[in-house]
């Protein structure tokens, strides 16, 4: 079942707000008990949870990392930081942008609400922009006819939703000057395409987990209405399936 915490969150400030400010203006004056239970929880809780609600709403949203699709750029178990104001501000709960024109460059690494269901979030890295010409062609990435050059580093473990590991190779993927790290499968077929033309207002995402990630080769594009905002920090980190703190990873930037 997903939730939709900014909506939970945005009821909770709305009705503890109203029960404080009802109890401010007509309650509190003529009260000569104590005031009830309910009214003392609000009054406290409401100025806690308009912060919470504001600073997430406008300057940065905390995102646990669900899957590996994003390795090895991005852990399991990873806690993140999203901006979310670099590509303009926007209302909470009806996500309409009301101030700035900032868009989202290639090779950054987005949050944004799943096209076939914008109730959850997913988190890709931006591949293509609009009007740009996208090709994927045996595992090898071309952006507006340009080859992205792949550099080998290392054989490494690829690492499942559960407890399995799979040997991938590890390459630094040069994104038209954004330089990344990419797993990518030899024993999986190659999900091609050619000459994909990215649409106005929309954009091509891809995780860096080549052969393991559901990304705009299946769903399609992501409409600039649908991002939530931009990936820029590691914040927390635990091991996938354990209780351990990957200390070095807390603190380190998005790129």
């Amino acid at each position: 079942m997903n939730f939709n915490f900014e909506l939970i969150l945005f009821y909770a400030a709305l009705v503890t707000g109203i029960i404080s400010i009802f109890d401010i203006l007509f309650l509190a004056p003529k009260r000569k008990t104590k005031q009830p239970a309910i009214i003392e929880y609000a009054r406290s809780f409401f100025p806690i949870l308009l912060i919470v609600f504001l600073l997430r709403s406008f300057l940065f949203e905390p995102f646990r990392i669900p899957t590996g699709s994003l390795e090895p750029t991005l852990l399991m178990g990873d806690f993140i930081l999203v901006n979310k104001y670099d590509y303009g501000v926007r209302l909470p709960v009806v996500h309409q942008k009301v101030f700035g024109n900032g868009m989202p460059k290639r090779g950054d690494i987005i949050v944004f609400r799943w096209p076939p269901n914008p109730s959850i979030n997913f988190i890709k890295r931006v591949i293509g922009l609009p009007g740009d010409h996208i090709k994927y062609i045996n595992k090898e990435l071309y952006v507006n006819d340009a080859k992205v050059s792949q550099e080998f580093l290392k054989n490494a473990m690829a690492q499942g939703e559960g407890s399995e590991e799979w040997q991938v190779e590890e390459k630094l993927e040069d994104l038209t000057g954004i330089k990344h790290r990419i797993f990518i499968d030899p024993k999986k077929l190659s999900q091609d395409f050619d000459n994909i033309v990215v649409p106005e207002g929309m954009y091509f995402v891809m995780g860096d987990n080549r052969d393991d990630s559901a990304d705009s080769r299946y769903f399609g594009f992501v409409p600039d209405k649908n991002i939530v905002g931009k990936a820029v920090a590691i914040w927390m980190s635990f091991e996938h399936g354990k209780y351990g703190i990957r200390w070095n990873r807390i603190g380190t930037l998005i790129q």
